[in-house]
């Protein structure tokens, strides 16, 4: 069974968020130097995307949601508050582990939400089955044998008749080998996106039978869409952090350079697969 080992207190939670400025944003992966320009949706579909997930899990009260890599644990909140479903976080990070369970507490949801310590890789150490597993942009930063172990790991954390949801990145085109090199570059760490018939692959490749799934175009930097999901408050701190802070500044440009070169090329791809009922 996984085990719970930081403890969480205000203060605490105070020290690591200045710890956050002290970040060295001209090497920390892209998902960091966003969300320390403030951005709140680090999907590649951003929270439409995965607003599309959750209508495709049909979520029924009591259910159980194993989620991924849940960072701050703002999804498994919005997960028990909507729907009634009892959700298991997995962290890795201890920062991040330490303030979402700052958050679940403050959300008064401290029996219905855990946020554990533990690995993606190593999920055979979960001590139960889940109706759902949550995984969103975690696949696409794996090699294909990467890919095949977490897969193969959710596959054992699902009940039978389980499903898996996923929001990943998709890209498309002969030159998809190029752009996968280019935003491995930008953004600091291995991308290794696929092709919508890829990502439908690899999954069945699992035993796990897709019975839905949605494609759409890459919104994570788009004035227009973070203005409309995130608010203009977000956008506008965004624009501020970019102006005044000359590292972020240029790691979000080279970023937005590569989305638009290639904004034919990348986008999202949402799935619900099933594991077979027993």
């Amino acid at each position: 069974m996984l085990t719970a080992k930081l403890k969480t207190d205000g203060h605490r939670v105070s020290f690591l968020e200045l710890s956050m400025t002290k970040l060295d944003l001209k090497n920390v992966p892209g998902h960091q130097v966003l969300a320390a320009a403030g951005k709140k949706a680090l999907r590649p579909g951003g929270f439409g995307a995965t607003e599309r997930l959750f209508k495709f899990a049909e979520f029924r009260r009591g259910e159980t949601v194993l989620e991924l890599a849940s960072g701050l644990g703002y999804t498994a909140i919005r997960l028990a508050k909507r729907y009634g479903v009892y959700v298991t976080g997995i962290e890795k990070n201890p920062d991040n582990i330490a303030r979402a369970r700052a958050n679940v507490s403050a959300a008064g949801l401290a029996g219905q939400v855990e946020i554990l310590e533990g690995d993606i890789f190593h999920l055979d150490q979960v001590d139960k089955k889940f109706d759902y597993v949550l995984a969103e942009a975690i696949l696409t930063m794996q090699s294909d044998a990467g890919k095949s172990k977490i897969l193969s790991e959710i596959y054992n954390c699902l009940k039978p008749g389980g499903k898996f949801l996923s929001h990943e990145l998709r890209v498309k085109g002969s030159n998809a080998d190029i752009i996968r090199k280019e935003l491995s570059s930008v953004i600091r760490v291995n991308a290794n996106p696929l092709s919508t018939d890829g990502w439908l692959s690899t999954v069945q490749q699992a035993n796990l039978t897709v019975v839905d799934y949605d494609t759409g175009p890459l919104t994570l930097l788009n004035p227009v869409a973070i203005a409309t999901e995130e608010g203009l408050p977000t956008l506008l701190t965004i624009i501020w952090n970019v102006l005044t802070r000359p590292v972020i500044r240029q790691r979000i440009s080279a970023m937005r350079q590569i989305f638009s070169r290639y904004r034919n090329n990348l986008g999202y791809m949402v799935l619900v697969a099933e594991k077979e009922a027993q």
